[in-house]
């Protein structure tokens, strides 16, 4: 029988201490996953894996180390150990590394209120395979598309389990369920695909493939007989599946790593409006069943709610233990970290205020101009916020929705976007950034 996790981690950080090192944390990871793709109505590829990966940290004074493997042998576990105490050694001296003091430890671990792991069985690859026909089918159905060019569905399984020497030991599993399908429409070069998906904690939640697949083939075929826009500036509205990468932006922005490296548009921004004044940006790890939720960070630290924007002002960064110490700052208990490498500052689950407007009234009130539905590549200064991608979507023109339009670059600057974005309703609010469709005033489009 394998050993358990913590069994691991304890092992793990038994050893290092045998090598030699002050203090130490690790991590371990057992995880199941499962893959079907179909094509053509038939089976096409089928994958399932699982997989142990362990990662020790080590620390000498100021100095740090990380290894991991995948291998979870007695002399692994002892080589390891002795590998990142040599390591350790030779690394530069960081006067902000070291573990959590035990006073700052989260006190509550148990991750049951928040439903991260679907009790349901593994489900059987034939379920999945039929999932996923289903899907392919109901976008072979929509008028005018060719083919699809893949349907998938996949399950997955992991387990995680956190210790340090500071006396943290927890850990949780969670599962994650997916249904895509990605639809063709038109013939030769005049061939446009679009997608549609859903990706659950709990398989019962996710949306039908006689949905999924309807969509994706809608979407495709909505794409046909693009155009190049006209040059100019206009109002470009951002479609929910996209809006949110606007937000990531700005949570990029007020990193703790960008921030103490001073290399955020957004690092003098403290205290100050980034966002429109009716707009707040809530984070809460503490949601059921999403993706993002978690009771404590890799750090051993407590998870808590907080107003990252409120009422439109910038209220703080977001913050490990050495981002924190390197600002003179407490963590706001974001850590995350994998096996091979050290923690390190990122968001768990977003919100975005929602309007009080449809995205149709959106696309009504905006005249002339762009909704963007895809983009690709990226040209984004992280000290200025200038911000140019190149897009697809669809024209809209007196408020109606006319053609598609591609190869367009939109251009503009974070800080002032940001400022001027006028949000729908249509936020999904299962994923871990419910981000609606967002409208951009006066963007600078680059077309025919």
């Amino acid at each position: 029988m394998p050993q358990s996790l913590q069994e691991l981690t304890d092992a793990l950080l038994g050893t290092a201490r045998k090598a030699g090192a002050e203090a130490a944390d690790a991590i371990a990871l057992r995880g199941t996953a499962l893959n079907v793709d179909v094509r053509a109505g038939g089976l096409e590829q089928a994958e399932r894996s699982e997989a142990t990966d362990i990662g020790l940290r080590v620390l000498l004074g100021r100095r740090q180390a990380n290894v991991s493997a995948s291998d979870t042998r007695p002399d692994t576990l002892a080589a390891m150990a002795e590998r990142a105490v040599a390591m350790a050694r030779e690394a530069p001296e960081d006067p902000h590394v070291g573990l959590a003091d035990p006073a700052q430890l989260a006190r509550e671990t148990d991750a049951a209120a928040l439903e991260l792991a679907d009790p349901a069985d593994e489900p059987d690859p034939a379920m999945l395979q039929a999932r996923a026909e289903a899907a392919e089918a109901a976008a072979l159905a929509v008028d005018g598309v060719s083919q699809v060019q893949s349907a998938s569905a996949s399950y997955s399984a992991r387990d995680i389990h956190i210790a340090a020497s500071n006396g943290f030991s927890a850990g949780y599993r969670r599962t994650g369920s997916s249904l895509s399908c990605v639809a063709i429409a038109g013939a030769g070069l005049g061939m446009e695909r679009d997608y549609d998906g859903d990706s659950r904690t709990f398989a019962a939640d996710l949306r039908g493939p006689d949905e999924i697949g309807a969509t994706a083939g809608a979407r495709a075929v909505e794409r046909l007989d693009p155009r190049k826009p006209p040059t100019g500036t206009y109002p470009v509205l951002f479609d929910e599946r996209i809006a949110a990468s606007l937000v990531g932006h700005l949570l990029a922005a007020i990193s703790g790593s960008a921030i103490a490296r001073g290399s955020s548009f957004l690092r003098d921004a403290l205290g100050r409006q980034v966002l429109p004044e009716a707009l707040s940006l809530i984070e809460d790890p503490h949601r059921p069943r999403a993706t993002a939720s978690r009771p404590f960070d890799a750090e051993g630290l407590p998870t808590r709610r907080r107003a990252i924007v409120e009422n439109g002002v910038l209220t703080g960064w977001t913050l490990d233990l050495a981002t924190a110490r390197k600002l003179g700052l407490e963590s706001t208990g974001n850590a995350v970290r994998g096996t091979s490498a050290p923690p390190s500052p990122s968001n768990w689950n977003i919100a975005l205020t929602q309007g009080s407007q449809s995205r149709a009234d959106l696309i009504a009130d905006m005249g002339t101009g762009l909704l963007v539905t895809s983009m690709i590549g990226s040209t984004i200064n992280p000290n200025t916020g200038d911000y140019s991608r190149g897009a697809s979507g669809l024209w809209v023109e007196n408020g109606a929705i006319t053609h598609a339009v591609n190869e367009v670059t939109i251009a503009g600057n974070l800080r002032d976007m940001l400022l001027r974005i006028i949000p729908a309703d249509d936020a999904r609010p299962h994923l871990s950034r419910v981000v609606p469709s967002l409208l951009v005033e006066g963007m600078t489009l680059a077309g025919s």
